[in-house]
């Protein structure tokens, strides 16, 4: 398959499973699951800025039609978008990462993907529970919930990685 193929495929299983299954997990009432990330966490980085953007848009939209929640996914699926290549950058050294190169495993160490996928996903959660939340008066809860949310997202995330792209060097 080529790598077009497989991004959508990746897209529609994942958009299929976050609206279907993970969004009706809800433990204690503020503990849910973000698998759908996966899909632009792993987004290849030479496609050009621009549809990295929509794609980011398009993602949270749809998990905020079936959440109604009125443009939080999107804005923050936008924003770790705009930011995954920064945080790319300090995470390789202070290198650009080359070309062709996606990061996932069997291409980076655990560490390397584990420090990546933490931090996007904090920037997302964070971002989702400040917008939600609202109230300054209230960051512990927002610090809370996002930690919360981040290490079990991570979680799930990393154990699908690992399953199902750890053998494939790309």
């Amino acid at each position: 398959m080529n790598k077009t193929t497989t991004n959508f495929s990746r897209f529609v299983i994942l958009m299929l499973l976050q609206v279907f299954v993970f969004n009706y997990v809800q433990w204690f009432h503020f503990l849910n699951p973000s698998v759908y990330l996966l899909f632009l966490i792993l987004l290849p980085l030479e496609i050009p800025k621009s549809w990295q953007y929509i794609l980011a848009f398009i993602t949270g939209f749809i998990v905020d039609a079936f959440l109604n929640t009125f443009g939080i996914q999107a804005f923050a699926c936008v924003l770790m978008v705009f930011l995954r290549p920064h945080i790319i950058f300090i995470f390789n050294g202070l290198k650009h990462l080359g070309k062709g190169i996606t990061p996932m495993p069997g291409v980076k160490d655990f560490a390397w993907i584990l420090g990546y996928t933490l931090l996007l996903i904090f920037v997302h959660q964070i971002t989702v529970t400040i917008l939600e939340v609202f109230q300054w008066a209230q960051w512990w809860r927002i610090l809370w919930t996002s930690g919360v949310n981040t290490l079990f997202t991570t979680f799930i995330v990393l154990c699908v990685e690992y399953i199902f792209y750890s053998g494939r060097s790309r």
